[in-house]
């Protein structure tokens, strides 16, 4: 691995280290903060070619969840195919199909469908679209160009000039 061209990108979704501990509260303040990683995953992708990107956190489930749940929407997935992705965590990481009872680390939470939908309806709530939310995040018609262009060019405001 020496020898391989690897570029590490720090980029996390919370800068803090306190957020919701209820899953269905979680989700939103996700799809919240995750525009920043969301971009970084674009802007390497356009400017180091289309190689593959490992996205991570801790779990693996959450936080990477909603981003790939958001980059694969950019690349034209459908809301059935990102969320049927999403889920796929559970078998993954060996979670239980229900919620565990007693305390539980929240490592060893299962994630569910719900979980997803409502990171993405908080995103189309208050933007519209995935492109839109990027846009409000600073993202440029440049950043968005490595989208398929169905998706970059119709779900973008016209920017004021």
């Amino acid at each position: 691995m020496h020898e391989a061209a690897i570029r590490y990108l720090h980029v996390p979704v919370f800068t803090e280290q306190r957020w919701p501990q209820e899953q269905m509260e979680l989700y939103p303040s996700m799809a919240e903060h995750s525009g920043r990683a969301v971009l970084a995953v674009l802007r390497h992708l356009r400017t180091e070619g289309k190689g593959p990107v490992l996205v991570h956190c801790a779990s693996g489930k959450d936080r990477t969840g909603v981003v790939i749940a958001l980059v694969q929407t950019l690349f034209g997935a459908s809301e059935a195919e990102v969320v049927a992705d999403f889920v796929r965590s559970n078998t993954e990481l060996g979670l239980p199909v229900a919620q565990p009872s007693g305390p539980r680390g929240h490592n060893t939470l299962p994630v569910t469908a719900g979980h997803l939908r409502r990171a993405l309806l908080w995103i189309r709530s208050h933007h519209g679209s995935v492109p839109a939310y990027l846009q409000a995040q600073g993202a440029t018609e440049e950043n968005l160009s490595i989208l398929p262009e169905k998706t970059s060019a119709t779900h973008l405001p016209a920017t004021p000039s």
